[in-house]
């Protein structure tokens, strides 16, 4: 099977999860570790996703692929995101999302206040994520898989 399908299978199961996860377990549960979890399938299908437009342009001799992933997100930002009709709005989305799981990996302190998850960096900035943070970031990353989608049946 081709790299780019099974990435964009791997891509729909996590946004799956992340999706049962905001709109069945959390409302049922209430529990914060839900919501990181609903962030960390959110960030995966992002990852799997921008892989698979990446694989499949590869494939097609549309881009050249490297070992850094610093380059070949810069090449999905300038080459593969026109191609799949990827705005400047929802890149800045994608990098926002990006970013905050980078401060949940390494943010030293995490609690929870009411229904919000605070993340705390070293430098003592604070980022909250909320029922409402998820959901949005839900929505782009499932807009994001259905352009690839259709993308990827209608670019050769």
């Amino acid at each position: 099977m081709e790299k780019h399908i099974d990435s964009l299978k791997k891509a729909i199961k996590n946004i799956q999860i992340a999706d049962h996860i905001t709109y069945v377990t959390y409302p049922l549960m209430k529990d914060k570790r839900l919501l990181l979890k609903a962030l960390d399938n959110i960030y995966n299908s992002i990852l799997y996703t921008i892989n698979s437009i990446l694989q499949h342009d590869y494939l097609w001799k549309k881009i050249q692929l490297y070992q850094d992933p610093k380059s070949n997100f810069q090449i999905f930002k300038e080459k593969c995101s026109p191609r799949f009709k990827i705005t400047e709005q929802e890149i800045k989305q994608i990098l926002e999302i990006l970013s905050t799981v980078k401060k949940h990996k390494k943010s030293p302190l995490e609690f929870q206040r009411k229904e919000k998850v605070v993340i705390m960096s070293e430098n003592l900035k604070t980022k909250i994520i909320d029922i409402e943070t998820i959901k949005n970031y839900l929505a782009t990353t499932k807009y994001l898989l259905k352009k690839a989608n259709y993308g990827m049946q209608h670019n050769r």
